[in-house]
């Protein structure tokens, strides 16, 4: 296992893979939607990446918000976008799925990880909400997947140190086990020295405000209380201060 410690920046827009590339980003997850956890990116977001970005670009395939067990027609959206992801030239996908007892969907998979040959296949936070973390670990190694994201089961990566840290342990060089979730600048080095995990994955965002000088108030384009005209985007500049402190910890 390489001892360089690798970022991946969790990119929800053009502008932030973009921005995540420019601060030095080893890699990308292209998604979407990121206040919904991540959504699969439209083909042109992904051929546009992949054209113009000199940056490894793994898609997130998470064809809706909430669960992950999905129906008939849902996984065969999934399939369409990673045949597409493959099209496009992606390095990578980051999927997961489960059975409704919380058990890895062994079948699926299998089949994900086969069709998506010879990209990379990242099995994503889903294993977050999995019923047995070790069980899991043994499926989705003996399923050929290439390295599993997690919060160690927890609210943030540096609460979910202790499963992480197992995690790594049983899983030595047979699947990369990569740390997600609240990570930055400020806990990077705490939970590296306390997990010994070499991967990290990370959104480095901040508050972006918009360039619109007419604001219209009062009209939402969702639910809840997000603001139009203040959003969230990688920080090139966060992404900078934390490739710099991850190449002083090796």
């Amino acid at each position: 296992m390489s001892s360089k410690i690798i970022i991946e920046v969790c990119a929800g827009s053009v502008e932030s893979a973009i921005a995540a590339s420019k601060g030095g980003a080893d890699r990308i997850e292209l998604c979407c939607a990121l206040p919904e956890g991540g959504l699969t990116p439209s083909q042109a977001m992904i051929e546009y990446v992949i054209a113009n970005l000199n940056i490894k670009t793994f898609v997130l395939i998470r064809p809706r918000s909430g669960d992950f067990s999905y129906s008939r027609a849902e996984f065969e959206v999934m399939k369409s976008d990673i045949f597409a992801a493959k099209a496009k030239g992606a390095h990578g996908i980051v999927t997961g799925m489960l059975n409704t007892d919380g058990s890895i969907d062994t079948c699926r998979m299998k089949e994900v990880v086969e069709m998506a040959n010879p990209m990379k296949v990242t099995f994503h936070r889903a294993f977050d909400l999995a019923k047995d973390p070790y069980e899991a670990l043994e499926i989705i190694i003996a399923l050929g997947c290439d390295r599993i994201l997690t919060s160690g089961m927890a609210g943030t990566a540096l609460q979910g140190v202790e499963l992480i840290s197992g995690l790594v342990k049983q899983a030595g060089s047979r699947i990369v086990i990569m740390p997600g979730s609240g990570i930055n600048a400020s806990n990077l080095e705490e939970i590296y020295l306390k997990t010994g995990a070499h991967e990290f994955h990370l959104s480095a965002t901040s508050a972006t405000q918009s360039r619109m000088v007419f604001r219209k108030q009062g009209v939402k384009m969702g639910n809840g209380t997000a603001d139009e005209y203040n959003f969230q985007q990688t920080d090139k500049n966060l992404v900078s201060e934390v490739c710099t402190l991850a190449a002083r910890l090796i």
